[in-house]
């Protein structure tokens, strides 16, 4: 017993923190549509300097990263933060650079024949951001794995509980009923009333 009591403690406590934070952004993105948010809209224009458009010109192969002269360029000049692991498609004419993250998007289209620029930036706040975190939207790798390895956690918290609920339930007479309530009620809410 001790031992599940051991597994039950530490796993309880890996996933304190994960808990609080999923269960707060389980309630917003369950009342997404009741909470009002104001995006941040910033869309810049300009012109790329001709000695920054060589990496096109005369390439037979589409290159997918800007050149760290454009990025510092973007940056110096238009206070543009373009993380040096984004990669875009180049059709030829039109360089487009998605850059999607958790509470905003982003992009970048240069026109590599006149070195005309867009750059759209919104940010969605601080409520989309955590409710992304939530659904591993645009969280990079390192972030799906911990969702994974967090939820592993959580299994092992249930069902280490679920066992010391089930040793301990003979001297609590409504461990048992109070257990099946909680397989029923949500079985029973799917069964009769999610479409």
């Amino acid at each position: 017993m001790g031992s599940i009591r051991q597994w039950h403690w530490i796993s309880a406590s890996l996933c304190m923190a994960g808990m609080f934070l999923f269960s707060i952004t389980g309630i917003t993105l369950n009342h997404a549509a009741d909470i009002s948010s104001k995006p941040q809209h910033i869309s810049i224009e300009g012109e790329v300097p001709n000695t920054l458009l060589q990496k096109w010109v005369g390439s037979e192969t589409p290159p997918s990263h800007l050149s760290l002269a454009l990025y510092q360029w973007l940056a110096q000049v238009h206070d543009i933060a373009i993380p040096k692991s984004a990669t875009g498609e180049w059709d030829e004419v039109e360089f487009y650079l998605p850059l999607a993250r958790p509470g905003g998007d982003a992009w970048l289209a240069i026109n590599t024949e006149t070195g005309e620029f867009i750059y759209e930036d919104t940010d969605r706040g601080w409520i989309a951001f955590f409710n992304d975190l939530h659904k591993g939207r645009d969280t990079g790798i390192a972030w799906v794995w911990f969702i994974d390895v967090f939820a592993a956690g959580c299994i092992i918290f249930s069902f280490t509980g679920l066992v010391l609920l089930w040793r301990q339930s003979s001297g609590r007479q409504s461990t048992g009923p109070l257990a099946a309530l909680g397989v029923l009620i949500p079985l029973v809410l799917i069964l009769l009333f999610v479409h």
